[in-house]
């Protein structure tokens, strides 16, 4: 028996990555998934690996007639909506100074990652209320909540709106029998950052390795994080086992985010001795 048997859910941003990842494993505990992306031959590739369980639905987050399309097709092709899971991005935004940050790039960076989760919530909310409840799951990231954990200060800014917004809408649809939580990733081993700087897609995924090793050191726990540890989270969010957590933002980072690493602390300190003439 699956962790999600009898549920429905819908994976934005569910081509590749994290979302791709997380589509997985949401069929895999018993779910009905609808993929959703604007990458169409990838999703109907994944959709048609998962079965009868998956459909593939084209969607540009940054168009509120798409999002609508994507959630209708969840209740038209499985008759309900029981988890959304906001999850699509695109690279880690605007990048720059603060005075070289067109308002372009802003404005793009802010569309796809606060206003395309803001039309998620606002349009799946109904949905889940006429049903008696529900999960939102939004993708954050631990740039929202630290500073210097990302080339984009607006990629971060987007991510911390991101989050406020979450925890006043869990406030409001928690009433509703509809729970609303964050999910914010540390260092994640998946293409985003081949993306990023502008690599092709399928030259971008083929960076995974390189930044396994990048990422392996930056955080207490030795590895790199994996689009497995986002999807097991995602898992237990939109879970039965979940039925209380509300308005929390769960961080999954190895760490990352807790502070100094003891190796780094000690090494300083012993720094700090020697120039003191070892006192």
């Amino acid at each position: 028996m699956g962790r999600l048997d009898g549920k429905v859910a819908i994976v934005a941003g569910g081509t590749s990555g994290i979302g791709e990842r997380t589509a997985e494993r949401f069929v895999e505990e018993g779910a009905r998934v609808v993929i959703a992306g604007r990458r169409t031959e990838e999703g109907e590739r994944l959709a048609k690996h998962l079965g009868s369980q998956a459909d593939f639905i084209r969607t540009d987050v940054t168009h509120e007639a798409d999002i609508k399309a994507m959630l209708a097709r969840a209740l038209d092709h499985f008759g309900r909506l029981d988890c959304l899971f906001n999850n699509a991005g695109g690279g880690t935004g605007a990048s720059g100074s603060i005075e070289s940050v067109t308002l372009e790039d802003y404005e793009r960076t802010m569309a796809v990652l606060l206003r395309a989760v803001f039309l998620g919530i606002k349009h799946a909310a109904p949905i889940m209320r006429r049903q008696g409840g529900g999960s939102i799951i939004n993708t954050g990231s631990i740039a929202g909540i630290r500073a210097g954990f990302s080339s984009s200060m607006i990629y971060s800014a987007a991510k911390a709106g991101m989050a406020q917004l979450s925890r006043c809408a869990s406030m409001e649809l928690g009433e509703q029998g509809i729970r609303v939580n964050v999910i914010s990733p540390g260092g994640i081993a998946t293409g985003i950052f081949g993306k990023a700087l502008g690599l092709p897609t399928e030259a971008a995924e083929r960076t995974v390795e390189k930044v396994k090793v990048a990422f392996a050191r930056i955080q207490p726990i030795p590895r790199a994080g994996l689009p497995d540890d986002i999807a097991h989270a995602a898992v237990f969010l939109a879970s039965d086992e979940a039925t209380f957590v509300n308005g929390h933002d769960l961080v999954v980072d190895g760490g990352l985010s807790g502070g100094r690493m003891w190796s780094e602390q000690q090494a300083t300190w012993a720094q700090i001795r020697e120039s003191l003439g070892g006192a």
